[in-house]
This record gives structure tokens, sequence and C-alpha cells, in this order.
């Protein structure tokens, strides 16, 4: 099939938009939250129930358009800086221009604010809140001292609390999970802002490497992840099912992970070990399903 040119400057500009929004995150938050709802929150619901279920879908919408939103916002005060760290993603999504992001964002919230409302007052004010986090986070703290890197960490977990609430499930394991995947992400952040170094010193963002340096923001960052292992051994003495292999591998994981932080010497290094967090994150996003699956199921 030959597409014209104006087709392919069409595709572009849609490829623009899907990577301003994280069109992938997007697709593994709201995967994330049904697989959680179904096997942690309510597994005495099937998941058919749980996909006809209009109120869950609506904070899931709500979610992932107001998650979407916060991409553009955060884009758009990154701009300069992203000129350095991120050229060819730069020029990509700025194939649209900030004003169409600008309006988009805006679309976003809104249609976001729409589904929370279907839902309940509460939920409403919730996503306010939530969007107003994620603009202040954007606008201000991002540049400030340590403070940045907690907020982020805390703004990924929050869409997993909405629908806490919405099924007011707040068995103890459901925070081991959050604490778990909070001390990942938080990690994960930091090494973003090794990677990002470079963007981050020419406009001044108070990041831990520009305040302290490589090494001792590897110290930190090693701290962050051993810190997923205190929730890590609580959640190995839980009946999870084949979901147990993943926790046992995580330990090990863990080290490795921190062994090869402190053999990094650039950028690319920074960028392998950020991916592998993100991966890691996303084989737990998988193993859910198999939370409450007995291993010898898959024998027979």
């Amino acid at each position: 099939m030959v597409f014209s040119r104006k087709q392919k400057y069409f595709l572009l500009k849609l490829l623009s938009i899907f990577s301003s929004i994280r069109g992938i995150n997007i697709f593994v938050l709201v995967l994330a939250q049904y697989l959680t709802a179904h096997y942690i929150l309510a597994p005495g619901r099937s998941l058919i129930q749980l996909i006809y279920d209009f109120r869950l879908f609506s904070v899931i919408a709500a979610s992932a358009a107001a998650t979407a939103a916060g991409y553009i916002i955060n884009n758009f005060f990154d701009d300069k800086k992203d000129q350095i760290n991120r050229p060819k993603k730069y020029i990509l999504e700025h194939l649209v221009s900030q004003r169409t992001h600008l309006l988009l964002y805006f679309v976003l919230n809104t249609i976001a604010l729409g589904f929370a409302l279907a839902v309940s007052y509460r939920a409403f004010f919730f996503f306010v809140a939530y969007i107003f986090s994620i603009w202040l986070y954007s606008s201000v703290i991002k540049r400030l001292f340590w403070l940045s890197n907690f907020f982020a960490a805390v703004l990924m977990i929050l869409p997993f609390w909405a629908i806490t609430l919405y099924f007011k499930n707040f068995d103890p394991v459901i925070f081991y999970h959050a604490t778990y995947l909070f001390f990942f992400i938080l990690s994960r952040d930091i090494v973003k802002d090794l990677e990002n170094f470079k963007g981050d010193w020419v406009h001044r963002y108070q990041t831990i490497p520009v305040v302290y340096g490589n090494r001792a923001t590897k110290i930190i960052i090693s701290f962050c992840l051993l810190g997923s292992v205190w929730p890590n051994v609580i959640l190995l003495q839980q009946p999870l099912g084949i979901m147990h292999y993943y926790f046992m591998m995580s330990i090990p994981f863990i080290f490795g992970l921190i062994v090869f932080l402190w053999f990094i010497k650039n950028q690319k290094g920074y960028l392998w070990l950020h991916n592998m967090i993100k991966a890691w994150i996303f084989v737990g996003v998988i193993s859910i399903a198999l939370i409450y699956k007995n291993p010898m199921h898959l024998l027979r």
C-alpha cells in the first residue's frame, strides 16, 4: 500500500501526538488497572463483569485521560531541556504545534473530569486534585531538589489508589504491592535524572545529580532499589500463586541492577538501566494475571 505525501505527514502527526501522550505508557496503565481490579481488588468478579462495569471504566478512562494530559503539560514545561536531552524525540513531537498540544491538554482533562463526574462527586474532586498536582509538579516541583522525584513516584501510584478507593478494598497486601512499585518508580525517576543530566544542568534544574553529582546519586538509587526488597520479602510470604516466582526473581534482579548501576559511565548506560527497570515493572503488571493460579495448572 502506497501512501501519498499528505497521508504520510498526517500519520507522522498522529505518531507525534502518540509520542507526546506516551501512548504505550497509557496502554500499560489501563492494562495494569484492569488486571489489578480483577485479580487483586475484586477477585470474586469476572473479567467480563468488570469490563461492563461503566463506573469502573469511567475511573480508568479518567485516569488514562488525565495522565495523558499530564505528559503533554510536562513536555510543555520541559521543552527547552528536551532539545538537549532528546533531540530526535523533540523534533518528532514538534511536528504538532504547541497550540495544538495545549488544546489537546485541555480536551483530555475535560474528558477526564467528565468521566470522573459520571462516577461521583468524590471521584470528580479526586481527579481535580490529581490534574492540579500534575500541573504543579510540571511547572514548579520538577525543579526542586529531591521533592521532584518523590512527587513523580506518588503521581504514578495515584491512578491505582483511585481504583482502590472505588472498590473500598484496603487489604495490607495492596499496600505492600504499592510500596514495592513506589520504590521501583522512584529509582527509575532518579536514573532518568542521571540520563538527563546535561539538559538539567544547563537549565538549572535542582536534581540530585546536579546538586550532589553521580557518585552520591548512585548511592541514593542503590538505597531506593534496596527499599523495594522489604515489601518484596513480605509479599513472598503471601499466597500469590505463580506471581510468587516474579517476586522471587525480583531480589536477584534488584541486586543485578545495583551492580550494573555502578559499572555505568555514560548516558547510554543510564538509558539501558532506565529501560530495564521499566521492563521489570511491565513484567510485574503482566504477572498480576497469575496471582491466584497454581503452578501445577501449567503442567496439565
